[in-house]
């Protein structure tokens, strides 16, 4: 890739129809019971195009996953996931997972149903669907929600698909920016990577995130649309952690259209300037979904961020980051607001990162707490007055090499319990 400095992204309005060329809607089809809650989001493309995903390694996978993934060509979990697509279908309230042939039936008719509503064959339509586990889905909603919503489609329709795919999510999460295609070969162009996601527990993805639909405007062919989706999914999704657990119904799809190009524009060189242009505003949308997802963690009320530096490698790192972000101890702590800073250490301490206590540093939200494996006095009070802020940041120096990460998770609270505790009913 080149070493051309990337030049800056600028915020965009909207989420997953910012880019030209999409047209999204939210309906309520029925899988829930309040009326007013919509539980169907359709996103399609104007035209077929190139399009790449990544999918939750959970053995356990749904029957949508399954699907997905052999309509972009990958018969087998780990096989990279891309191809020509038109339009994909999410709904909530039911996850058709654990649900044998009937479910994997479910998830192709609802690709019919969907290629039918919106004019494209099947083989180009995507699913996905979140919610219980182990209950068949119905395909009746479907066949009243899928022409409703084909009818409202709009290039203004990605609030009602981002709000449609919510589960225990407590607001929508939407992102987007543009970038420039100055002196990178697209002079006059601007292009716009957005997206929307849903996810607030069962969260720890090993691949992306519980349900994102991205989108770009940008000429980027399947197979370097896939090498910039794992990327930017290794950089954000793949590194939050709300309680450890993986769905087994994770899927990030990312389409690109092409629109903002001038007509016969070829791709971008994987290689070059403009892909690596597109490659930094597809990771930044990525990280802003990804905290979105953290700090709306089930029950939370503080994001938290998790800096590890000074790792041995970048192994070390992400072992010591998790570790601390996954710890019920560390995470009860942020909801009490007590700087124990003792608890962030015996989780690196059992990590499995290699590094000597005597060259640890722990830092919360900015106050050193420990150094050199030892405790630091701090003032106990701005303790409790830094952590009113909406983000808690944790930052822990292993003193063992030059690796670093960031994960992000949040507080474990009562009201987690209160959520997961009547899940189903």
């Amino acid at each position: 890739m080149t070493d051309q400095p990337i030049a800056a992204t600028h915020p965009a309005q909207g989420g997953v129809t910012a880019a030209r060329g999409f047209r999204a809607s939210g309906v309520h089809a029925g899988f829930r019971k309040d009326p007013e809650r919509l539980d169907l989001a359709l996103v399609v493309a104007d035209e077929p195009c190139a399009c790449a995903a990544v999918f939750t390694k959970n053995v356990f996978c749904s029957a949508p996953v399954i699907v997905s993934r052999a309509q972009l060509g990958a018969d087998q979990p780990g096989e990279p996931a891309y191809g020509t697509a038109r339009a994909v279908v999410v709904n909530s309230g039911n996850a058709n997972a654990a649900t044998g042939e009937p479910g994997l039936e479910a998830a192709r008719e609802t690709a019919r149903i969907a290629g039918d509503a919106v004019g494209c064959p099947a083989s180009e339509v995507l699913v996905a669907s979140t919610g219980v586990i182990g209950v068949q889905l119905p395909l009746a909603p479907f066949g009243i929600g899928l022409p409703a919503a084909a009818s409202l489609l709009s290039a203004g329709g990605g609030a009602d698909a981002a709000r449609a795919i919510m589960t225990t999510d407590t607001r929508p999460k939407e992102a987007a920016v543009t970038f420039s295609g100055d002196g990178i070969g697209y002079d006059g162009c601007t292009f716009t990577v957005g997206g929307m996601s849903k996810g607030s527990g069962m969260i720890m993805p090993n691949m992306a995130t519980m349900i994102a639909v991205l989108t770009t405007d940008a000429p980027v062919s399947a197979p370097a649309l896939h090498r910039a989706l794992v990327h930017a999914v290794n950089r954000s999704f793949n590194k939050v952690t709300v309680d450890s657990d993986t769905s087994t119904n994770d899927s990030c799809f990312l389409f690109a259209s092409g629109a903002a190009a001038p007509a016969g524009a070829s791709a971008f060189d994987p290689d070059g300037p403009a892909f690596a242009r597109f490659q930094a505003a597809l990771v930044e949308v990525c990280e802003t979904l990804a905290r979105m997802m953290a700090a709306d963690g089930e029950g939370a009320t503080r994001l938290v961020t998790v800096h590890v530096t000074g790792a041995a490698n970048d192994t070390d790192a992400d072992l010591a980051a998790r570790t601390v972000a996954n710890s019920p101890l560390v995470k009860t702590a942020v909801c009490g607001r007590d700087a124990n800073w003792g608890r962030i250490a015996a989780a690196i301490g059992k990590s499995g990162a290699v590094f000597r206590q005597e060259d640890a540093s722990i830092d919360i939200m900015g106050l050193p707490v420990c150094r050199g494996g030892l405790a630091q006095a701090f003032d106990e009070d701005e303790a409790l007055r830094r952590f009113e802020q909406p983000e808690i940041v944790i930052d822990v120096d292993l003193g063992a090499g030059e690796a670093r990460t960031t994960v992000w998770t949040c507080d474990f609270t009562h009201e987690y319990i209160t959520i997961n505790g009547d899940y189903r009913s």
